[in-house]
């Protein structure tokens, strides 16, 4: 018997994106099989759908052998990242040996840059204060911003005493010199907690690294990767099998990627692999829209309480445990874990988020790509190139419009190729030897 969850409303909680939650956030903890559904929309059928699912939840799907041959192939795939952004948390204390703008410290600032009207004689910044009181100093941000080790070092930059001076400084002044310690004072770079986590399976392209790829684990540890196959096939079942319009929509977008992208017998293209690791509230990017991803969770010994995933605007919690299934809305619901609790010293909670990128479908086959990386290796390290320098990493701008991506595409792939991916070179080429 399968339990039906339709909420009656989708709570606003856009405030608590990267913060952390707890028994407070939900009403309902899921522990048997579940279906949960959105609230019906203006233009929405009655009766509940696809188109709504939140999440669907089956218990024990998973074989153990299954499970124990998918912790030995991905868990080495979570490494220690400061990639996470949002889902790593509030930031606090420090990040190596530089310290986080703190929420206080931004709190100050932004209220300096755009002070409001006081029409009762109170002192806003003083307000600010007392809120924090004396856990100012630890006030978790989740902006992910550090401050300066060498700037403010070199101007002797003391947070606290710097807020008395600007607070003597007409409101004018105090804000040009709040937008400056911002510019000069705070990097322009924002980071996110240390935590373990990684990918498995493929990638697409950015601009640092221009070419579709496998991930470096995939690349270096191909035969520990296929022993998580017959895992992640039981996986594409029950996603087939418990929403199939999400699925028949993913694996027709899969169909168009050249199959040297796809995890085999799947419609994924990427796992991503968290060890113990505790997401605050986050919703997940770059997943195929209209697909969905899925929710999985492994443990070496299971000696683990907690983790529970919440979703607040439904205000529902799931206890997901090794071997369950949870195909999950993640690009639309809010979700985060509770604190999970690790009973013994070797335990470890492996979850899984198995999905389909959506810039893959951007990508051309598998040996475009290939060539496209042997691109940029090769001018990387070509200290004839004229663009070479130390530390290059053979990216520049309007690369891949250029004569010399062109012909390196031609002599290395045909014509017929540089034609089917860059017919503007074809017609250029034409207009001048026409001209």
């Amino acid at each position: 018997m399968v339990k039906v969850i339709i909420a009656e409303t989708k709570h606003d909680c856009e405030q608590i994106l990267g913060k952390f939650v707890d028994e407070s956030a939900y009403d309902i903890l899921v522990e048997e099989d579940t279906d949960c559904y959105l609230p019906a929309g203006e233009m929405d059928d009655s009766e509940p759908n696809e188109s709504r699912i939140a999440f669907k939840f089956r218990k024990n799907y998973f074989t153990k052998e299954e499970q124990d041959m998918a912790y030995k192939g991905l868990r080495e795939a979570a490494v220690e990242t400061q990639n996470r952004g949002t889902a790593a948390g509030p930031k606090s204390g420090t990040l190596g040996n530089r310290e986080w703008v703190t929420e206080y410290q931004f709190e100050i600032m932004d209220y300096l840059i755009n002070p409001g009207e006081n029409l009762f004689g109170e002192d806003p910044i003083q307000g600010i204060m007392d809120k924090y009181g004396e856990d100012r100093s630890s006030a978790a941000s989740s902006r992910g911003q550090v401050w300066s080790i060498n700037r403010t070092k070199d101007e002797g930059f003391v947070f606290d005493n710097w807020v008395e001076e600007v607070r003597a400084m007409a409101p004018d002044e105090a804000t040009i010199e709040t937008k400056r310690v911002l510019k000069e004072l705070v990097c322009s770079t924002t980071y996110a907690n240390s935590v373990f986590s990684g990918i498995a399976g493929y990638f697409d392209r950015y601009p640092r690294i221009p070419y579709g790829r496998a991930t470096s684990y995939t690349d270096h540890n191909y035969e520990k990767f296929e022993m998580s196959f017959p895992f992640l096939q039981h996986l594409s079942k029950g996603f087939h099998d418990l929403l199939p319009k999400r699925y028949d929509a993913q694996i027709t977008a899969a169909n168009k990627i050249d199959p040297k992208f796809i995890i085999p017998g799947t419609p994924f293209t990427t796992v991503t692999v968290n060890k113990t690791f505790r997401t605050a509230c986050h919703r997940d990017a770059g997943d195929f829209s209209d697909g969905l991803s899925n929710l999985l969770v492994l443990s070496n010994t299971g000696n683990y309480e907690g983790g529970y995933l919440v979703f607040p605007e439904v205000r529902v919690a799931v206890n997901v445990r090794p071997g369950d299934l949870l195909l999950v809305n993640n690009h639309e619901v809010i979700h985060g874990n509770t604190e999970m609790k690790m009973l013994d010293d070797e335990a470890e909670r492996i979850s899984l988020v198995c999905y389909l990128r959506e810039k893959m479908l951007e990508l051309g086959s598998w040996d475009y790509e290939q060539t496209r990386k042997k691109f940029v290796d090769e001018r990387r390290l070509n200290k004839e190139h004229p663009m070479w320098k130390p530390l290059w990493n053979g990216v520049s701008e309007g690369m891949w419009k250029s004569e010399e991506w062109y012909d390196y595409l031609e002599r290395n792939m045909g014509p017929s190729v540089l034609a089917e991916y860059h017919p503007d070179a074809t017609q250029s080429s034409l207009e001048s030897f026409f001209g």
